[in-house]
């Protein structure tokens, strides 16, 4: 049960995030709002820890956690801020659906995970199909577009390079000691790149933006990390991924609906085909489940 809940709980936190990330940069500015954003969830994840009365490990393996988590928590997180700017908020969890062909490469190689069978490939090319067609729906886009799909595009493959490096290093630790120590190396990083690509506090920052970086401090980063690692602790880094051929779908209603985003006919066929993508991986997911003698590492089905 705590699977379910914690696997709906990331489709949904991501599927809000994209949008948030949007808003959170108008006036006050994309480097200011991550670095904002990642002070308000580091002090809520050391207040989350002193009230677990958890410590942090400082092993090797630990170190190593929290390197790899920093990696996304940073360097691919700052790269989708930065994005942002350029292109609607439902193109940047559009474009995140391809962190399951990317995980599930990179796990093939570095994990040995068995991520590129035939049925499973099936699944990522349906997928990957309805992802395109999304896309086309706005390939007259102009210069700044085409970079801020190639940050998206960067931040996606660090977001799978951190996921499988954490699930190589296998250090068993609890997923809020992971996001925690990554936080912490992260944040004087973010605080010398404010400070050097920016350095000023915003003469103005609107409601909703203010509201939106407390959201994503407080909600997306402190429970949104916490339940995604928790789930890489428990499930393959292939199967983690796949939320994100849920949240595209999502956030694109999302934006087309509270930001006036455009929905189109090519949108439609696309979310089609990302449906049919899930059912295939379920019905082979499940077929493979009957077959197997030992309980299987799956995410709800």
């Amino acid at each position: 049960m705590r699977i379910y809940l914690a696997y709906i709980s990331v489709v949904l936190l991501w599927s809000t995030t994209p949008l948030a990330i949007k808003w959170s940069d108008e006036g006050a500015g994309f480097l200011f709002a991550v670095t904002a954003r990642m002070a308000i969830g580091l002090a809520c994840l050391l207040l989350t820890l002193g009230l677990s009365r958890q410590c942090l490990a400082w092993h090797r393996k630990a170190l190593e956690t929290y390197l790899a988590v920093a990696v996304q928590i940073y360097a691919s997180m700052l790269s989708v801020y930065w994005a942002a700017q350029f292109i609607p908020s439902g193109w940047v969890s559009l474009i995140f659906g391809l962190l399951p062909l990317m995980t599930a490469l990179l796990a093939a190689i570095w994990l040995g995970e068995r991520s590129l069978t035939a049925a499973k490939l099936v699944a990522y090319v349906l997928g990957l199909g309805g992802l395109w067609m999304l896309f086309g729906s706005a390939m007259q886009l102009g210069h700044d577009a085409v970079l801020g799909i190639i940050g998206v595009l960067l931040s996606t493959f660090l977001q799978a390079v951190s996921s499988v490096w954490v699930k190589r290093i296998d250090a068993k630790i609890p997923a809020l000691s992971q996001v925690t120590g990554g936080l912490l190396l992260s944040m004087p990083l973010y605080l010398i790149t404010w400070t050097i690509f920016d350095g000023h506090w915003p003469a103005e920052i609107s409601p909703i933006s203010l509201a939106s970086i407390v959201y994503l401090g407080a909600i997306a980063t402190t429970v949104g990390f916490i339940l995604y690692y928790y789930l890489l602790i428990h499930q393959s880094a292939t199967k983690v991924a796949l939320v994100t051929l849920v949240s595209p779908v999502m956030a694109l209603l999302l934006g087309h609906a509270v930001n006036h985003e455009p929905l189109t006919m090519k949108v439609a066929a696309g979310t089609l085909l990302i449906i049919g993508a899930l059912l295939v991986h379920t019905f082979f997911n499940r077929v493979t489940d009957s077959k197997q003698t030992t309980p299987p590492d799956n995410l709800p089905n």
